[in-house]
């Protein structure tokens, strides 16, 4: 039967359809000058498998942020990042490893396609480069070819294991559990404005590097956030010092699946079944908050996965005895896979655990242990 709540969202879900096809016959009149624009998502996979996605636009790139930006700069570009204007139905030319592939935008302007490495890949080496173009189409005031330079990571055959970490409240502090407080930090600051958890950028590098500083351990960031906040986030990273990785958005749009109570649930464990699945050889380390549904998600990819989770981290950021209780329940569960979660104070109590269990070097936690008092200062 179908409820006023599903009539809503496929009312909207048309709505949105027919203001974009619009949008798009309203482009060739009204933006004829405007810029196509090629946004990458870094790329990631193993010497199985690498999976690749990104997004076409017609817009100018953002500016660089600084620390000096005002209110209204600040909200400018928030305006300029969600009021995006996708192009659909264009040939994007994906180039790595001397292989050439093509595939199609969708009506939202993303694309993805998943590639076969050759077998020969360098040892030692993490990143490597990749070309997104577009064919048969030139910006439209030079004529010149419309590119994209990237990389994209794959997994060494050495890492030891790999690591998926939340954002929202488990890297970057957001207050996801309060809306008023996400929007204000969201729509009214910039990557300089936002706050790192205390201590966060040395644990994942001592994570990155584990037991022995020469090995490279893969770093995943998962989020519900929209693909709009992408650049943004990039630039936090860069500015605070997190390790690089791949980030997993998601798009921004009038999806059913997407407006669902469990939407975030949904959309998160099908992003780390993603990774598991392209890195079949490695087992993984799973960082969260108990804010949402970090530890309830965790918990079912342990159940789906026996033996590829060696331990779970959930940042402590609610205030309600009885949301503690409630992943109290779920530390239990994972137990009886032999699987250790822990709630968790701050990064050194996630830290020096680590370092017990080998995934760490514990000469690591003296900087960790500064790096969060930095951060708080």
């Amino acid at each position: 039967m179908t409820t006023w709540k599903d009539f809503l969202v496929n009312t909207s879900a048309e709505a949105e359809q027919q203001f974009d096809r619009l949008k798009n016959r309203l482009f060739g009149r009204l933006d004829k000058n405007k810029p196509y624009r090629i946004v990458y998502y870094r790329g990631f996979g193993s010497p199985t498998a690498v999976w690749l996605k990104g997004r076409v636009l017609r817009e100018r790139d953002l500016s660089t942020p600084s620390d000096n930006d005002t209110f209204w700069q600040n909200l400018l570009a928030t305006y300029q990042r969600f009021e995006s204007d996708e192009v659909p139905g264009v040939t994007v030319r994906v180039e790595a490893f001397d292989q050439s592939h093509t595939t199609v935008t969708d009506e939202e302007g993303y694309f993805e396609v998943t590639i076969n490495p050759p077998n020969d890949l360098p040892p030692g080496r993490a990143w490597f480069p990749v070309r997104y173009s577009l064919e048969g189409i030139t910006q439209p005031t030079t004529g010149e070819p419309v590119f994209k330079d990237g990389h994209l990571m794959v997994s060494p055959t050495y890492s030891q294991f790999g690591i998926i970490s939340d954002i929202d409240d488990t890297v970057l502090v957001t207050g996801a559990t309060s809306l008023l407080q996400t929007a204000r930090l969201t729509f009214l600051g910039n990557a300089y404005t936002r706050l790192p958890f205390a201590g966060v950028a040395a644990f994942y590098r001592a994570l990155q590097s584990g037991p022995v500083t020469t090995l490279f351990n893969p770093l995943y960031f998962v989020s519900s956030s929209p693909w709009n906040l992408y650049d943004l986030l990039i630039d936090f990273f860069r500015i605070q010092g997190i390790p690089k990785g791949p980030i997993l958005l998601r798009d921004l749009g009038f999806d059913p699946s997407l407006l669902s109570s469990q939407s975030h649930h949904t959309h998160k464990l099908a992003m780390i079944r993603k990774v598991l699945d392209v890195n079949p050889q490695l087992p993984f380390v799973l960082i969260g908050d108990s804010g949402q549904q970090d530890p309830e998600i965790y918990a079912q990819v342990v159940r789906d996965n026996p033996g590829r989770i060696k331990a779970i981290y959930i940042r402590d950021v609610s205030t309600e005895d009885r949301r503690d209780e409630a992943v109290r329940e779920l530390i239990q569960t994972t137990s009886a896979f032999d699987v250790p979660m822990l709630l968790v104070a701050d990064t050194v109590e996630a830290a020096e655990h680590a370092a017990t269990l080998g995934l760490i070097d514990p000469d690591t936690i003296p900087e960790i242990r500064a790096d969060r008092q930095a951060d708080k200062e």
